[in-house]
């Protein structure tokens, strides 16, 4: 699939600079939600890049070495569960993905989002942008953020995350509400890790 379609017409409207923008972790229950933003060098070539939901965690692990050694500049931001609480969902993963942009060592003229939101009630991307529905499946640098984003969210739930709070099994389904994790939830109760937001309709029907 070509890979650089949306690169090659920001460039040739005159932005210099433009970076790939996802987030992962928005359905969990638990744990933040993540975002990276990724500066690529002009065309370059990364072998198997791809929407990280159409690879196999270890493709993802070894992409994220290439991608972190290739790249111009990257970066990954999150917000935590306890925030998304208090705010709501999208609101957190435009300050995520704002974030991830604002931590380039690199400033971006123009960024891609992945997606069709650039909005929440709380937050909003305010670097000139472009929003592409299907993006980390048809834009190099989209897709190389939604690898990053993926992995490093993924890593803190396993190593962090799961180590905390052991009875959750975190590491075996990252969080999303798989029938283990409603298990556990009945067994244990919520912990400070936990979306209370996401767990109305478990509340009501205990």
């Amino acid at each position: 699939m070509e890979l650089w379609i949306y690169e090659r017409e920001a460039w040739s409207q005159g932005f210099r600079t433009v970076c790939g923008v996802d987030e992962a972790g928005a359905g969990p229950l638990m744990g933040p939600v993540y975002a990276a933003a990724v500066i690529l060098p002009r065309e370059c070539v990364i072998e198997g890049l791809n929407d990280s939901k159409k690879l196999t965690e270890k493709k993802r692990e070894a992409l994220y070495e290439v991608i972190t050694a290739t790249a111009l500049a990257w970066s990954v931001a999150s917000v935590s569960a306890a925030e998304i609480d208090a705010t709501d969902i999208l609101s957190a993963r435009m300050k995520a993905m704002q974030s991830a942009i604002d931590g380039l060592a690199v400033k971006p003229d123009m960024a891609l989002i992945d997606g069709n939101r650039d909005r929440g009630k709380h937050a909003a991307i305010t670097t000139p942008h472009r929003c592409i529905v299907g993006g980390d499946g048809c834009s190099a640098s989209v897709a190389a953020a939604s690898i990053l984003a993926k992995v490093s969210r993924d890593r803190y739930v396993t190593e962090v995350l799961d180590k905390r709070y052991p009875q959750y099994q975190f590491a075996k389904h990252k969080g999303y509400g798989t029938k283990l994790h409603y298990a556990m939830l009945d067994q244990y109760g919520p912990c400070p890790e936990h979306r209370l937001t996401f767990l109305k309709k478990w509340e009501a029907g205990r």
